[in-house]
């Protein structure tokens, strides 16, 4: 119904005549209606747009929008999101005082006459002529039905939403002739049905349902007497007339409709008196709207999933087309999100690192097998104050994360072993891995070589760590000097094979830099989900699953629902089950000698991985698994600005920052409550020889004086035959690394945020 208003520029006369000429030009489209003989009525005026007659035949009514619901694995809310709050309810399940009330206060005579209100036109008229001004309008129930339709059509356009309010003769002759249709199609009860679950209320609520339970707390099938006129009454001007924000103008508004009912007869002029004395009784429940309203800090998972719904053509072939069916909404999303395991890594990160200081934490979980996405927080609450982001360090940018990810140190490594492993090296593999080295002249490429024109050098974590080591123990220690001859043995093309068949990509998308810092120690900023999916490929023996969030979405339109394709995670051989399998011994090895034995899962189940440090200590990360969950946790700075020495993490003092001694407590406690119940498998073991001891190395020279002198790379051409043989290191004690090597300035290609690490 239009807004009470003043008569601007017009005089009363102009006023007057203004609306008799709408109200005329109604009479003619009826008569033009009624008798079609007389041919097309050309009531084009200046400012109007097609003919009656020209209109398309049908109205056409989009599906309302409505709340969506995220649900986790076992059916529980995770969160509501909406672009507007609507609940579509059937007539029965409105009460009886609302349909008399808004029927009573906006077209009283709804169930009298058509479409159109002739009688009310005319009253209307004859009330605005006296008044000197529109005080009056004389829209039938089913015209606002139409007009509101409209406005839904234009959806958060703000140019559609002013064409389809406009005031102009075009506009009306559509709203007539629409409206004349839908009295024809639906009938009084479905049109006062859809009228009630499409208005406006006021405070974010569309639809009777959501107003109920935002000013009232209860459904709408609940409503008494006065909670039914003070809704109706909103409607008219629902800024005005806002009972939250203005009491007194809203108790006026609810009484004068009040008094219009017992007018119509719907209550005796008891019941109104009585109804009129009665306190507003708001109580009023806060919209909670948005991932920020997530349940267990999943917030940044269920932004993941509006990503996931944005981006994936499954739901749409243009991005324009998903956002439509977004923010439609009435979807009922079914998650991968198990509650025990999110519980648990939000329960760890709060132990572990708190919301206040400088660094931050992100995990998340995920099941070896079928690519499920079981959990996924951060230390750092989503949202927009103080201590809180928007940015989800989990993820990749396209789906709300850094813009780049973040350098993984040497939790790369094993994708370089396994890549070895493919190749045909034993898991014996001996390099001579001196404590410091140059970086090899040439490394082989996919399709040109590396070059070495700055004279680049590595070291190892210390003096001591001096090779010969085998695979198995390099692991362990995580020896750089041993894995860049490695990759200078193999070449860099099996990496990148590898990793592409890991889907392991940069946080930006793009493939990982053809580079010896990347390719081996991990100077390129990757997401934890992506190193959670890739390890287990390990874990799973050998077959990687691309991640996913969602198992089934159902849609609601109308009175039916249907159910919408998802996207499906699709599981391909990335390595050779034996590979996978010598995988799991080395990493197992990293966790009970080696630098994560912190990381160690104490009830006996069989687990796994891998430590990283970052140069300058910016990045800790461990990435590790069980045969049925794989978790990686990220520690540093979004900026990458804190160098992590002398600091204080979640209220404990470290003078350094390790993979093995932050993220990794943070890794065994997730991963522990969230395996708390299930079963326990284990690997499908491989024996792995210890390397040979020094003398033993000697009596083979002795054998066979064709030996090269070393077991070491490429026959001990570099830094072989030195015969020291010591095994170098803390020998296994897991005692922490310290990255202590340092790659000059642009020596890494692409947008790397440094130089790789280890430990």
């Amino acid at each position: 119904m239009p807004k009470k208003r003043s008569g601007g520029g017009l005089s009363p006369t102009q006023q007057a005549a203004k609306f008799l000429g709408v109200s005329v030009l109604a009479g003619a489209v009826m008569a033009g209606i009624a008798l079609p003989a007389v041919g097309a009525l050309g009531l084009a005026a200046k400012g109007s747009v097609e003919s009656f007659d020209e209109l398309p035949a049908n109205l056409k009514t989009p599906p309302l929008s409505q709340r969506t619901t995220i649900l986790d694995a076992d059916g529980g809310l995770i969160a509501t999101v909406y672009s507007r709050d609507r609940t579509v309810v059937d007539l029965k399940d409105i009460s009886p005082y609302m349909q008399k009330a808004i029927v009573a206060i906006e077209d009283s005579r709804f169930y009298e006459h058509g479409a159109i209100d002739l009688k009310g036109v005319l009253r209307a008229l004859n009330k605005n002529a006296r008044s000197g001004e529109v005080s009056e309008g004389a829209s039938t129930l089913t015209q606002q039905y139409v007009k509101n339709v409209f406005v839904e059509e234009a959806g958060d356009d703000p140019t559609k939403v002013a064409q389809a309010t406009q005031q102009t003769i075009g506009r009306k002759i559509a709203e007539l002739k629409y409206a004349i249709q839908v009295e024809e199609e639906l009938g009084k009860k479905k049109i006062l049905e859809n009228y009630l679950n499409i208005t406006f209320f006021g405070q974010q609520a569309y639809g009777v349902e959501a107003a109920s339970r935002r000013y009232f707390s209860k459904s709408a099938k609940d409503l008494n007497l006065q909670e039914a006129a003070l809704l109706a009454g909103i409607v008219q001007s629902p800024s005005r007339y806002d009972p939250v924000n203005d009491e007194a103008e809203a108790k006026k508004r609810r009484n004068i409709v009040l008094q219009r009912m017992a007018e119509v007869g719907d209550v005796s002029p008891e019941e109104a008196a009585e109804a009129m004395r009665s306190p507003l009784g708001l109580k009023v429940s806060q919209p909670k709207n948005g991932c920020i309203t997530a349940s267990k800090g999943a917030g940044f998972f269920c932004k993941y999933v509006e990503k996931v719904f944005l981006n994936d053509p499954v739901f749409g072939k243009t991005r324009e087309e998903r956002a439509k069916v977004w923010n439609q909404g009435g979807l009922t999303i079914r998650t991968t999100l198990e509650p025990q395991a999110q519980e648990s890594v939000q329960e760890s990160l709060k132990d572990h690192v708190y919301e206040s200081d400088k660094v931050a934490a992100a995990s998340t979980l995920v099941e070896p097998g079928t690519g499920k996405i079981v959990a996924m927080g951060q230390s750092k609450p989503y949202g927009y104050g103080k201590n809180e982001t928007e940015i989800n360090f989990s993820v990749d940018s396209a789906w709300g994360g850094s813009n780049f990810g973040f350098p993984t140190g040497s939790t790369f490594k094993p994708f370089v072993a396994a890549a070895a492993l493919e190749e045909g090296r034993p898991p014996t593999q001996t390099y001579s891995a001196p404590y410091e080295m140059p970086y090899p002249a040439t490394v082989r490429g996919c399709e040109k070589p590396w070059v070495n024109d700055g004279d680049y050098k590595l070291e190892n974590e210390n003096e001591t760590e001096v090779g010969p080591y085998a695979l198995k123990e390099a692991m362990a220690k995580s020896v750089n000097t041993y894995f860049v001859q490695m990759i200078e043995d193999i070449g860099m093309c099996p990496v990148v094979t590898m990793t592409d068949k890991l889907g392991v990509v940069q946080g930006n998308g793009d493939k990982i830099p053809e580079v010896p810092s990347s390719m081996t120690l991990g100077s390129t900023g990757l997401s934890p989900l992506t190193m959670a999916s890739a390890y287990a490929a390990f874990a799973s023996r050998g077959m990687y699953c691309t991640p996913v969030a969602i198992e089934s979405i159902t849609q609601k339109t109308g009175d039916r629902s249907k159910s919408l394709p998802v996207p499906k995670s699709t599981c391909s051989r990335a390595m050779s089950e034996q590979t996978a399998d010598t995988v799991n011994e080395l990493l197992r090895g990293v966790i009970d000698s080696g630098t994560g034995q912190q990381a160690g899962l104490g009830d006996g189940r069989d687990n796994a991985g891998k430590t990283g440090t970052t140069d300058e200590r910016r990045n800790a990360w461990f990435v590790g698994y069980t045969p049925n969950m794989s978790g990686a946790v990220w520690v540093g700075s979004a900026s990458q600005k804190v160098k992590m020495r002398d600091i204080t993490i979640g209220g404990q003092y470290h003078e350094l920052v390790f993979g093995g001694a932050v993220p990794g407590p943070i890794w065994r406690d997730a991963m522990t409550g969230a395996l708390e119940g299930k079963e326990a498998p284990t690997f499908n073991r491989v024996h792995i020889p210890d390397p040979k001891k020094p003398e033993d190395r000697d009596r083979d020279r002795d054998r066979d004086d064709g030996g090269n002198g070393d077991e070491g790379f490429i026959g001990g051409l570099i830094n072989g035959g030195n015969g020291n043989g010591n095994g170098g290191g803390d020998g296994g004690n897991g005692g922490e690394p310290d990255p202590g090597f340092s790659i000059p300035e642009g020596f890494i290609q692409g947008p790397g945020n440094g130089p790789g690490g280890r430990d």
